[in-house]
């Protein structure tokens, strides 16, 4: 009798171990299947698909701090552009300097009025100058929100006497607007922005 407690016992303990090891490989396959379908998620999340002139395209997506110094460089290239490409027409100026002004704040509208009040713009359109800018390079700085930049640039002025060259450096800071827009497509905004420099180099006749 006591062997035949002691067989039960025994066969007790190993369905009691068998048990144990199918819940643990259970649990162990279900974790192992939620890995595996988020990993399948994200993946798929992470392919776009773009339709283009008919042709269905794949496009892989990123988060935005992969591309951030990317992002603020071409914020900074095209408000410089919009702000200092200028033909002899006030209409003209007064449309470039307006997108422009979507890009920053308030430092922008201030440069420009004091632009505009030394005559700066009457004069392009008297003499009928062109101008165009093409940003050397920008230097950021800073780890975090809001991130300072210095921007070298070169202005080209045409005018029928020649063509002028002159030499401009800018600074200020970068913040994020927390919106993108149509008319800040990067959602970034431009403040306390001064020009440092902005000085002929080259004449040329």
């Amino acid at each position: 009798m006591f062997t035949q407690l002691k067989n039960i016992d025994t066969a007790f303990k190993h369905i009691k171990r068998f048990s144990l090891f199918l819940i643990i490989g259970n649990v162990t396959a279900m974790c192992f299947c939620i890995y595996k379908c988020t990993q399948a998620v994200e993946f798929a999340q992470s392919r776009v698909h773009i339709l283009y002139n008919g042709k269905l395209l794949e496009a892989a997506a990123s988060p935005r701090s992969h591309n951030l110094a990317v992002e603020l460089r071409d914020h900074i290239k095209t408000f410089h552009e919009d702000f200092f490409d200028l033909s002899p027409d006030d209409k003209a100026i007064q449309v470039n300097v307006g997108k422009a002004l979507y890009l920053a704040d308030e430092s922008a509208k201030r440069q420009y009025d004091n632009l505009r009040e030394s005559g700066y713009y009457n004069n392009l359109i008297s003499a009928n100058i062109s101008q165009e800018l093409t940003v050397d390079s920008t230097r950021l700085s800073g780890n975090q929100w809001p991130y300072s930049f210095i921007c070298y640039a070169t202005e080209k002025l045409v005018r029928s006497s020649g063509t002028v060259y002159r030499k401009l450096v800018t600074q200020g800071e970068l913040r994020d607007a927390g919106i993108q827009t149509d008319n800040n497509p990067h959602g970034f905004l431009i403040q306390h922005w001064e020009i440092l420099a902005n000085q002929d180099t080259i004449i040329q006749k």
